[in-house]
């Protein structure tokens, strides 16, 4: 399928990198600049794993567990759920994580990163304090594995609880179900907040070049990591500060990322989540016709043709010229014409046939032909009569 080519947002550097398009193609994307020296020297990344896990299904309380406790500290026990693969994270390791937590007393739900589509930050051994529990859980794990951890309110928040948001009652022991998304080692240590602007771009731009190269291999569930672990660089906290060149070149790295993670997810047949990452776009800037195209795609898939033709519409009026948005439209216009024929054969004859419309019928009486005889005779005789006299 031929896709929406869009101009990147922004542009400054020499360097082009290529932008996946939903079918694996691509389109030249600038590369944001790099602050002096090449941005490898400014972030030093000795190793890293990475991996993607979507959101858990059940939000009745926390996931029933029984595989064996292990008790990684007097105030910390850890489930497995799900295996993950490679190295544990050291100390100072930058983890990207998603996380619920509940309060095991009332199992009353007070957080949720996946919810909040936006993954949590953790520098291992720079934990804000009540995050000291979780930490300990995870550097017990690899990337990619979800675990069930039961965390005492010693390592939690504390003997006063939190009263602004997250709401913790005081001396409450906690429940989390995290997954460590992936993480960095960095001889630094820094976390995102520690990072100038050119530092996190550039971050964020190096795994958006990752995320496509997975991506033209086929590799779906890695590259759409690679995008969440950019994004995750672009946070709202951060984009809020910038303006003028830095936040273009902030978007054109965010964006794109969104828009591969739902080519990603509309390969993989997710079509609602591709729909959440457009129209996170979309609420950014409303004249980007691709993220249009792309949830358009997502929602004719689901058959939601009458939402999806909107998206269309919307597109063709920015790009008018573009052939695979007026394809998209010819092809949903086949399927409504498909959708009546089936409809008019499945309703065909259902009341019967159509009455034919009823004749007046001619009264034929003899006794009128009869009178119009007698009348017609005597005419041409009282004719004739009147000629003789003549």
């Amino acid at each position: 399928m031929e896709e929406v080519q869009q101009q990147p947002i922004g542009s400054a550097g020499q360097d082009e990198e290529t932008e996946i398009t939903s079918n694996g193609s691509s389109m030249t994307h600038e590369e944001p600049p790099r602050n002096g020296q090449d941005a490898e020297e400014e972030i030093v990344v000795e190793r890293s794993s990475f991996v993607h896990g979507g959101s858990p299904q059940d939000d009745n309380g926390p996931p029933k567990v029984d595989t064996k406790v292990e008790v990684l500290h007097e105030k910390v026990t850890k489930q497995l759920i799900k295996e993950g693969h490679g190295e544990k994270p050291s100390k100072y390791s930058t983890c990207f994580l998603h996380y619920k937590a509940w309060t095991e007393s009332t199992q009353h739900k007070f957080e949720d990163t996946w919810q909040e589509l936006q993954l949590t930050e953790i520098v291992l051994g720079k934990e804000k304090k009540e995050m000291t529990g979780l930490a300990i859980g995870l550097s017990s794990m690899k990337a990619g594995e979800r675990a069930l951890l039961h965390v005492g309110w010693e390592l939690g928040y504390g003997e006063k609880g939190s009263f602004s948001f997250p709401n913790v009652p005081p001396k409450a022991d906690i429940i989390y179900e995290v997954e460590l998304v992936g993480f960095d080692e960095t001889k630094e240590g820094k976390a995102r907040s520690e990072m100038t602007v050119e530092e996190r771009i550039s971050a964020a731009d190096r795994r958006r070049m990752d995320g496509n190269n997975l991506f033209k291999e086929d590799k779906l569930e890695e590259a759409m990591q690679q995008y969440e672990m950019a994004i995750a660089y672009m946070g709202d906290d951060f984009m809020f500060q910038l303006f003028g060149k830095y936040q273009d070149m902030a978007l054109a790295v965010k964006n794109p990322c969104h828009l591969n993670i739902a080519a990603c997810l509309i390969k993989l047949k997710r079509y609602e989540e591709a729909i959440a990452q457009c129209s996170i776009i979309l609420a950014e800037d409303q004249n980007n016709v691709k993220a249009l195209f792309r949830r358009g795609k997502a929602r004719s898939e689901l058959g939601q043709t009458d939402a999806a033709r909107e998206d269309f519409m919307k597109a063709r009026k920015l790009a008018p010229e573009d052939k695979a948005i007026s394809k998209e439209l010819r092809i949903l216009a086949e399927h409504d014409k498909i959708v009546y024929r089936k409809q008019k054969e499945l309703y065909k004859g259902l009341f019967g046939p159509r009455p034919e419309p009823k004749r007046p019928k001619t009264v034929t009486s003899w006794f009128v032909v009869v009178w119009q005889w007698l009348v017609s005779l005597f005419y041409r005789l009282f004719r004739r009569e009147r000629i003789k006299t003549e």
